[in-house]
């Protein structure tokens, strides 16, 4: 019961950030990725403050034995990380952000905000998603299941 009640405020205070930062609103997205027009930086100041958030509280849970409110930590691994199905899917989420100006996270706060001009676009993200899961079974595990220790990274 932790465990969800912890997930669903953190869910909140992201969905809170992506509203307060304007990466709901596909036009501030699109002035963000045209740096040959009129270009709006203000979007890297958001993601330069989510990677410093992420890089310490990485640095952090290194020094932890486990998470407090899971079994284990859950890592990508060092090597083999990145291969053509990676690379591929970054491809893939990139030109549909660049087309839509959203990327999945906004889009559901988008979306549970009010904005039914969303729906067809959260549906055809599920089926992608539903896709790429039944895509991924036969030649085996999808890269989202490899669990290591925290430790070894």
């Amino acid at each position: 019961m932790k465990r969800a009640v912890v997930a669903f405020l953190s869910g909140l205070v992201f969905s809170a950030g992506l509203l307060l930062s304007g990466m709901t609103q596909p036009s501030k997205v699109l002035a963000f990725l045209d740096v040959s027009g009129a270009w709006d930086p203000s979007l890297a100041l958001v993601m330069a403050s989510a990677v410093a958030v992420s890089a310490a509280a990485f640095r952090a849970s290194a020094r932890l034995q486990s998470p407090r409110f899971d079994r284990r930590f859950l890592v990508p691994p060092r090597q083999g990380a990145i291969g053509v199905r990676l690379l591929a899917g970054a491809a893939i989420f990139g030109v549909g952000w660049g087309l839509s100006g959203l990327c999945p996270g906004p889009a559901l706060v988008s979306l549970a905000a009010g904005n039914p001009g969303l729906i067809g676009f959260v549906a055809a993200m599920f089926c992608g998603m539903a896709i790429q899961g039944w895509a991924s079974r036969p030649g085996g595990q999808p890269d989202s299941d490899v669990q290591r220790p925290v430790s070894s990274v």
